[in-house]
């Protein structure tokens, strides 16, 4: 029988478990706040904005706010379950049970009963394990009907059991020898093992980083060379007019998943590739085949993704990150981040009101602390830098968009955000403060305005 793991809140350990629940109310509440602000704006913008006449027909408009009002619902739904799971872990001490429970499962498998290494990999593995059985219906439920609903889904039954049974596998093998690793580097690593921690997963980090695109990425999607031809031709003489290292050139068929479009580049040094979805490609994607009717003549669908021209403007906002180094800064910052939090975590790892507050009365694991303090100790300062990042990533797109127009591809920029925006039914009208809060891309209607010749330059 489970019970109550409260502490007394006249304890140290009561009042971190006072304010760490309390805080994670306070955020909640904030969160739907904001999304009830947005939501006001789907119902209320029932007709496109005036300065929308010329950008996106009623039809689209109608189309996007369905949606948008539909993952809205969804979400309050989905969010109002995830914060009652989350008290509810709190509350009769999750952690401490599943723990428990991991010790009692690694020795059944004969490994001593005293192993931390093997009980925190079991402990990872079950807490995915059932972290994927309480999520897999609202996946389901999102993509097999918000997404499929609105013409996105692309997924059969099948292929959605089969992906997420490989993405659960993967994550499996890569995080137990990493999760093995923190802890032994913790036990070992003595009054600075913080550092050995910070270097270590720096090291990780890059490492998956080179090898993604190569060995696990193909896993999961189907990689190939861009032919020969016009859009090729033309990507290359881009990439050498900027100076960009472009070694190989790649379509993924992320078609055969979802209708969403997207394009990136990735590689270290003077290896650079870059990867154009076939959602992206106005002559390439499956989606742009023929369609034949119930008299079985044969029509053209409406096309969706962006034609030669627009797509070289989409590469050339996405090149102009690569060219400001803003990749490069967002690095920098997270390293840094993560020097502050395993600096902090090192003061705090034994500090044992800190695990009583989570029902660990009893021992101590390493992981276990450093899942408190990263995700609960840090939890106002993740909300606040979350914002600030929020921010700078909003600059860095004005940023990379002002790099494209000086590249010339202004007009033909503006016509693939709207492009884009309409296959992917965004909805171009935000609450200002639902907006600054949560879109590191800024809405559609203020890049194009930034696009225009008239806008005033940085």
């Amino acid at each position: 029988m489970i019970s109550l793991a409260i502490p007394e809140f006249t304890t140290w350990e009561g009042k971190i478990f006072v304010g760490v629940l309390g805080f994670s109310w306070a955020t909640y509440m904030w969160e739907e706040y904001l999304a009830y602000r947005q939501r006001r704006v789907y119902r209320e913008k029932k007709e496109p904005p005036v300065e929308l006449k010329d950008i996106m027909e009623k039809d689209s408009y109608d189309k996007a706010r369905a949606y948008s009002i539909d993952k809205s619902n969804f979400g309050l739904i989905s969010g109002a379950f995830d914060q009652v799971v989350g008290t509810g872990v709190m509350v009769f001490g999750g952690y401490s049970v599943l723990w428990a429970m991991s010790g009692k499962v690694v020795e059944w498998l004969g490994f001593p009963a005293s192993g931390e290494i093997p009980q925190t990999v079991m402990f990872v593995g079950l807490r995915s394990v059932l972290s994927t059985i309480i999520n897999l219906p609202w996946s389901v439920y999102f993509t097999f009907w918000v997404e499929q609903k609105h013409g996105f889904n692309k997924q059969t039954p099948g292929f959605f059991i089969k992906d997420n049974l490989k993405k659960f596998i993967v994550t499996q093998v890569i995080s137990a020898p990493v999760v093995s690793s923190l802890v032994y580097i913790i036990k070992v690593g003595g009054d600075y093992f913080f550092i050995y921690l910070w270097g270590f997963t720096t090291a990780v980090m890059l490492f998956l980083m080179t090898i993604y695109p190569s060995c696990i990425a193909p896993l999961f999607d189907k990689y190939t060379p861009l032919p020969e031809g016009n859009l090729r031709t033309k990507i290359e003489a881009l990439a050498k007019q900027i100076d960009f290292p472009l070694t190989k050139l790649y379509v993924v068929e992320g078609s055969k998943r979802s209708a969403h479009s997207n394009a990136y580049f990735y590689g270290f040094f003077k290896n650079k590739r870059i990867v154009l979805y076939d959602t992206l490609l106005e002559d390439y994607t499956p989606l742009n085949e023929d369609s034949v009717e119930s008299e079985k003549e044969e029509v053209k669908e409406k096309k969706t993704g962006c034609s030669t021209e627009e797509v070289l403007a989409v590469l050339g906002h996405e090149l102009g990150h690569w060219k400001l180094n803003h990749v490069l800064k967002g690095i920098i910052i997270f390293q840094v981040n993560l020097f502050l939090v395993f600096s902090v975590f090192g003061s705090l790892y034994k500090y044992s009101p800190l695990y009583r507050a989570f029902s660990f009365t009893q021992s101590q694991p390493a992981f276990i602390g450093l899942i408190i303090v990263m995700q609960y100790v840090f939890a106002p300062y993740n909300e606040i830098l979350q914002f600030l990042l929020t921010m700078f990533s909003r600059h860095n797109e004005f940023q990379a968009d002002k790099f494209a127009r000086e590249l010339g591809f202004s007009e033909k920029l503006k016509m693939a955000l709207i492009k884009l925006n309409e296959d992917n039914l965004g909805f171009p009208v935000y609450d200002p403060l639902y907006s600054a809060w949560h879109h590191s891309h800024p809405p559609i209607l203020e890049r194009i305005r930034a696009l225009e010749p008239k806008a005033k330059e940085d």
